[in-house]
């Protein structure tokens, strides 16, 4: 049996630790905002599928769906087989924990290494949801060119190597930036920085797509309504993100919510004017990547800084991530959906901003936390430490990320890059044999007129990606070479 009891008057949940003598008591409104904050960012996961999906071509959309619940179901055994032991064992080293918890031996009932107000197994599953989403932002950077296969492996070796040990040295107590001082809430460098640079070693290592450069790929997201509910789910997951991240239903918790949600709002109005300068346009498309960049910005920070940073925040993550997007022309990498620019730069200007408004007053809305602050607190080495733990976060996560990527390119079955042909014909039909939609709207997308002779035939004519299909009278090319004007169902009767 577990040793634990119920208090008589509040009725918490009670440990007594044998050992000590002591009785631990857990506040049973902490667990239950805990438990429901994991709720919260395990809906994110499927969330940045959607988000992704919605800004591909149709022929592409499922198979980022299909990942984002391929990750979260791999992670969660890596995370038991030995990720939360090597993120958050209290015996590791200051770089990466032992194996004192592998297969979650003795995690239960014993106080959290985060809290002393939740029990282990609270902690363990909440920290799984930040472990899961983390790959899935970097698998954006296969959309389009990427066998789905081979991603299985990539992210229980990329979670085990690059997250655990960032992971480590950034909120276990042991962990190197931890006692240097660096100041990360929610994750700006273990999950934005770590994603985004690694979907630009992807991309890096992928190479182009087929046409890159040229009109084929001037295509606009083919479902804007998935855009939008990938944000919405976003949105809505983060201020579990941010706000769980205090673990404790405390004051510190609703502050982490409020400024999580007034940075979104600034982040997302501030990139859809930065486009309306060019486009005199309205983009929803634009007003959801800039929430995103401003949420992006805000999670380091968000139980270090009040509501008017949070304003600071939000404009900047719009702002910097905006004009990022165009470092891949300058740089000649094709990251398909700008994860580096939102993710990484994002995670970057949220740290550096972290260490110039961080405020001891606000870190102590929890009643227990104390910090020297940032700047605004006269505490001007925290921004040294901040840029430190960027810059470590950056370089590690791209050169083990690349590393990776070429040991399994020389593996038989583990190449990551794939075929032309599947290129043309999309990741979903090719490597799926399923389809988003069904059939809605495929001949628009990989612009074939092949009736009878199969898509392979005319994938020469494979440019567009558009959201509609063709109207008009196209030229149909049937079995005997000959070609008749009209649709299909112009045929003449028999």
């Amino acid at each position: 049996m577990v040793n634990i009891s119920y208090a008589e008057t509040s009725g918490d949940l009670q440990w007594f630790d044998a050992d000590t003598g002591q009785t631990v008591v857990y506040n049973l409104g902490d667990i239950a905002w805990v438990i429901a904050a994991t709720a919260l960012v395990w809906i994110m996961i499927p969330g940045v599928g959607f988000f992704y999906s919605g800004l591909l071509r149709r022929k592409n959309a499922l198979s980022m769906i299909w990942a984002s619940m391929m990750t979260l179901a791999v992670v969660s055994f890596e995370w038991f087989f030995w990720g939360y032991s090597l993120a958050f064992s209290e015996t590791g080293s200051a770089y990466i924990g032992n194996l004192k918890y592998f297969g979650l031996k003795g995690v239960l009932e014993k106080p959290s290494i985060g809290s002393a107000r939740i029990p282990a197994i609270a902690f363990c599953v909440f920290q799984l949801m930040f472990a899961a989403i983390t790959p899935m932002l970097a698998l954006g950077a296969i959309a389009e060119r990427s066998r789905l296969g081979p991603t299985l492996v990539f992210v229980f070796v990329w979670s085990t190597i690059v997250y655990n040990p960032i992971a480590c040295w950034t909120w276990n107590s042991n962990g190197w930036s931890f006692v240097l001082g660096g100041l990360d809430f929610a994750g700006g460098t273990p999950v934005h920085i770590s994603s985004g640079t690694a979907a630009l070693a992807i991309s890096i290592y992928l190479g182009k797509r087929r046409g890159y450069g040229t009109e084929r790929l001037a295509y606009k997201p083919h479902n804007t309504s998935y855009v939008v509910l990938g944000t919405i789910f976003l949105w809505f997951g983060w201020f579990g993100f941010n706000g769980g991240s205090a673990l404790s239903a405390n004051l510190r918790a609703v502050q982490a919510c409020i400024v999580t949600n007034l940075a979104a709002s600034v982040g997302g109005l501030t990139w859809m004017l930065w486009d309306y300068r060019l486009e005199r346009k309205w983009s929803v498309v634009g007003f959801c990547s800039g929430a995103i960049s401003g949420l992006v910005a805000i999670t380091p920070g968000s139980g270090f800084v009040g509501a008017p940073a949070a304003v600071l925040f939000g404009f900047m993550g719009g702002t910097v991530c905006n004009f990022a997007t165009q470092l891949k022309f300058y740089l000649h990498y094709d990251d398909t959906l700008d994860i580096f620019a939102v993710h990484t730069i994002g995670g970057v200007v949220g740290n550096v901003l972290t260490g110039l408004f961080a405020q001891s007053s606000v870190a102590g809305f929890d009643g227990i936390t104390s910090i020297p602050g940032g700047w605004l607190d006269h505490h001007y080495i925290q921004l040294g430490y901040q840029i430190a733990d960027s810059v470590s976060g950056i370089a590690y996560s791209f050169v083990l990320t690349t590393i990776i990527l070429w040991i399994m390119h020389f593996i038989p079955g583990l190449r990551m890059r794939t075929t032309e042909e599947a290129e043309i014909v999309g990741m979903d039909d090719y490597e799926m044999g399923e389809f988003a939609y069904d059939y809605v709207g495929l001949e628009s997308d990989l612009g074939v007129r092949d009736i009878e002779g199969g898509l392979a035939k005319e994938r020469v004519n494979a440019t567009d990606g558009g959201r509609e299909p063709r109207h008009g009278e196209p030229t149909l090319h049937v079995a005997d070479g000959t070609s008749t004007a009209g649709s299909e169902t112009e045929k003449p009767r028999e």
